[in-house]
């Protein structure tokens, strides 16, 4: 029987997975101290949102670091490449959901961007099946960086978040047709 190898980028994405639900909890928990509020622009931060946006981006930070160390340091392993995947999901769903319920991103964004997500990994995980390998597209990363300054966006509150949020969106179907046409010689008998 095989262990599971645990080494730092198998931690750094499972961290992920733990730091998901503390963003969560800080944009949703009612800290009613704004920390700074500009009415022109119409723009509230609370200590939530300051503390919600600071684990989101650390966290989001390791998605980068755990990819390179593994890559660089050959600790590539199929825990890791179960693992990081999904932790990203969390992190993202976690900070996608928080934010529907803060009225700051329209419901069904997060339903595209989520329906994207489980239509990927659908085909990914048929390839596999097949043994075929289809790695993260270019659209997929790029999608990736823009929901990332989304979403980071949104939770400071900052102006231009939900433009932004609409290009990742943009991306985000983008990169899932290109996986879905990378994908159709699976679905083809």
């Amino acid at each position: 029987m095989r262990k599971i190898t645990w080494n730092i980028p198998n931690i750094l994405s499972l961290l992920r997975v733990f730091l998901a639900p503390l963003v969560l909890i800080f944009l949703t928990f009612k800290f009613t101290y704004p920390v700074y509020t500009v009415e022109e622009l119409e723009l509230r931060v609370t200590f939530g949102d300051i503390l919600a946006g600071t684990v989101f981006i650390l966290a989001a930070l390791t998605d980068t670091a755990d990819g390179y160390i593994a890559r660089k340091k050959g600790m590539v392993t199929n825990l890791g490449k179960f693992i990081d995947p999904v932790a990203d999901k969390v992190l993202v769903m976690a900070a996608l959901i928080s934010l529907v319920e803060l009225q700051r991103i329209p419901a069904w964004i997060v339903v595209v961007i989520l329906s994207r997500d489980l239509i990927v990994t659908g085909v990914r995980m048929v390839a596999a099946a097949e043994g075929v390998v289809i790695a993260a597209s270019r659209g997929g990363k790029l999608k990736t960086v823009f929901q990332i300054v989304a979403i980071s966006m949104l939770i400071f509150n900052l102006p231009f978040g939900i433009e932004v949020m609409w290009a990742a969106m943009i991306l985000t179907v983008w990169s899932g047709m290109d996986y879905l046409i990378k994908g159709k010689k699976l679905f083809t008998d």
